[in-house]
């Protein structure tokens, strides 16, 4: 067999995507298996973006579509950022892509050398880091301890930034862990950065609505204009409107490094699904009330599962300000044995007995670069978020 690319070499398939294959695999033996492993909203895509998907395939908007974006979607989104985040974006100056994911692998294609650095705020997304060494780039890990909320202090990235460091990630509301940063918090990030104008700003914004107990999100460009040409604003319909499925993602940057991106997604698919965009249009531009409606919906299971699990020996939970995910510190399980005679001395082993022996799926905490944690994702019904905890609490109780 001819030889596979180096580039392979380090990049590997995602923890939650492997998670849920195993769990996929229990439920087709026939077991009752719960999955908390992938952040995917439960709710419909609203029907007014159906519709405008329906009506705009009618019309016959199914041919290859322009490579940034259609006009009616880039507008919608132009008004987006106005009236969410009080940012003004030029129609150059805005994208399209298949997906948030895309985005990021546009950007990276298009500023990183070998050798560069991106730093990344850990516990992380998984792809981040993936992302950023298929364009050839290494990723620097920055960590942000439970004892700070999860959150980036100035000080450790200022600690971090290099002369060959080429982006710093802001992912708040974060995944895995639900932190956010308040404004002051977010100023004086910006503070540091405004010192090193080498280096570009990704705030990826997908959980931007995704907040509660009356936290307020802000965004760095908003919050700190002097950077607004440095920063790559990026945000998407998967989250906010449950439109995971429609892979629409899109940011708002400095025309340069939009139309350098536009060049790379070219190169690697092409201009989005045009009925998608049609219903992106429609959800940006329509009703807004269904967000904060699903946003109560997510923090009252985020308490509900709060609640059930501060009954877990050997668990201990950060309340999270927004996104839709619990993450545990699970120290208190290790060293332990279950009851189906495991040996628990990882977060990783704690998540594949949770799997095997309460059929509960989740992700351990080392896929998102800090153990021993686990990922919990509250974004399913809450009968079944019920079920899912108390499961859980009672491996924990059984552990000994």
């Amino acid at each position: 067999m001819p030889a596979l690319a180096e580039r392979l070499r380090n990049v590997q398939v995602a923890a939650s995507v492997a998670m849920t294959t195993k769990v996929r695999e229990l439920s087709a033996q026939g077991h009752a298996v719960i999955s908390l492993t992938i952040g995917e909203p439960d709710f419909a895509t609203p029907r007014h973006a159906v519709d405008a998907a329906y009506e705009a395939a009618l019309a016959g908007q199914t041919k290859y579509p322009p490579m940034d974006g259609t006009k009616a979607l880039k507008e919608a989104i132009q008004r987006k950022f106005l009236r969410d985040n009080n940012l003004r974006y030029e129609l150059n100056e805005i994208m399209v892509a298949n997906g948030g994911k895309q985005i990021i692998t546009d950007a990276f294609f298009a500023t990183c050398d070998v050798g560069d650095e991106v730093l990344i705020p850990s516990p992380y997304w998984i792809s981040y880091a993936q992302q950023a060494r298929l364009a050839g780039a290494t990723p620097r890990f920055i960590e942000c301890s439970q004892n700070n909320g999860f959150k980036l202090r100035p000080e450790d990235l200022e600690a971090a930034i290099t002369p060959r460091t080429k982006w710093l990630i802001l992912n708040f509301p974060n995944n895995p862990t639900g932190a956010a940063c308040s404004r002051a918090e977010m100023q004086a990030l910006a503070e540091v950065l405004l010192r090193h104008p080498h280096l570009w700003i990704m705030s990826d914004d997908m959980y931007e609505h995704l907040v509660y107990d009356d936290f307020e999100f802000c965004t760095i460009a908003e919050v700190e204009p002097r950077l607004r040409d440095r920063v790559l604003t990026l945000n998407g319909a998967s989250k906010t409107y449950a439109m995971t499925g429609w892979r629409i993602g899109y940011a708002g940057g400095p025309s340069a490094l939009i139309r350098a991106m536009t060049n790379i997604q070219g190169q690697l698919t092409g201009g989005v699904s045009s009925v998608g965009q049609a219903a992106a249009a429609a959800a940006l531009d329509g009703p807004q009330d269904l967000i904060r409606e699903r946003a109560r919906a997510y923090r009252e299971r985020r308490d509900l599962a709060l609640s059930i699990l501060a009954e877990a020996p050997g668990l201990h939970c950060h309340k999270p300000e927004g996104a839709f995910y619990l993450y545990p510190n699970v120290a208190g399980c290790l060293g332990r044995t279950s009851h189906g005679g495991r040996l628990i001395q990882t977060d990783a082993d704690l998540a594949m007995a949770l799997l095997e022996e309460k059929h509960v799926g989740t992700v351990a905490g080392s896929a998102y670069g800090v153990s021993p944690y686990l990922r919990l994702s509250y974004a399913t019904d809450t009968a079944t978020l019920t079920e899912a905890c108390g499961r859980i609490v009672a491996f924990c109780k059984d552990l000994r």
